[in-house]
């Protein structure tokens, strides 16, 4: 089996509907897709549809923005949740507020882009957003349109929307989204914990701290870790009896790794399914 567990559609920052995310999935030889969306769920009933026409199983699952504010200034991390309850209230309703927050911060990112002649508007990069979780690709989206920038992650430069325009978001500490997760019946797995490439990383004390109040698993092979990091997580899991995922975290013409990119084992899969409460 061929299993990806880290996908993103229109729903936050992809750049594929959730039904053209499974397409892609199935051309890919897939025969297990999670769509993981930032702070929403939004995206699973269509995805779930296009899933069962093409005969490939689709996981329900989110990518939920955290922090970790042991430190100062707190750190980002992201947790995947897989078969969470979507209607579970608790869970719904932070999800609600780090959307609604989002949008927020959006709001005055744009006014700090305009104050700099920026002639980006709110109701453009809603536009971008289509709905979905608003996201820095969003506003990028505006950079490329105007050619600032040629692509998203040349938008995300420290002169532009990596440090300039970038406000910090309003996210979920970590040990209560695990909480969260757990109540709503769902399997936390920690994205990337190695991603160095993308700023500052937690220690593996507080790692360890999150495996002792329910993380389940790991994502260790993921485009943003080496060789060596990759390693690092698999022997830190191995040591927190911790399950090891891998996954592409496609966002289609957003990034450049295609989905299935990295894959996760079909024992680990089981492992996941297993610990879900129905």
């Amino acid at each position: 089996m061929r299993i990806d567990l880290h996908t993103h559609s229109t729903r936050s920052d992809g750049t594929l509907t959730p039904a053209e995310v499974v397409a892609a999935a199935a051309a890919a030889g897939l025969d297990v897709v999670a769509l993981t969306d930032h702070d929403t769920t939004a995206g699973w009933a269509e995805a779930s549809a296009a899933a069962e026409a093409v005969g490939i199983r689709l996981v329900g699952g989110i990518e939920i923005s955290c922090r970790w504010y042991g430190v100062e200034p707190a750190i980002a991390l992201h947790l995947l949740a897989y078969l969470v309850d979507p209607a579970d209230a608790a869970l719904h309703a932070e999800l609600v507020r780090v959307r609604d927050a989002r949008v927020h911060r959006a709001e005055r990112m744009v006014e700090l882009m305009r104050a700099d002649g920026v002639d980006v508007t709110m109701d453009e990069v809603r536009g971008y957003a289509a709905g979905g979780t608003i996201g820095r690709p969003h506003l990028a989206q505006a950079l490329i349109r105007r050619g600032m920038a040629g692509t998203v992650s040349e938008a995300f430069a420290p002169h532009l929307l990596g440090e300039r325009w970038r406000l910090p978001k309003d996210d979920v500490d970590v040990f209560r989204a695990l909480d969260l997760v757990r109540a709503a019946g769902g399997v936390p797995v920690f994205a990337h914990p190695r991603a160095t490439v993308r700023g500052r990383v937690v220690p593996d004390e507080l790692i360890a701290k999150m495996a002792a109040a329910g993380l389940f698993g790991l994502e260790a092979d993921h485009a943003d870790h080496t060789p060596a990091q990759r390693a690092e997580v698999r022997a830190l899991a191995a040591d927190l009896d911790l399950v090891v995922t891998g996954s592409s975290d496609f966002h289609g013409a957003n990034k450049t790794i295609p989905i299935g990119a990295d894959l996760t084992a079909p024992a680990v899969f089981e492992a996941v399914l297993a610990a879900a409460r129905p």
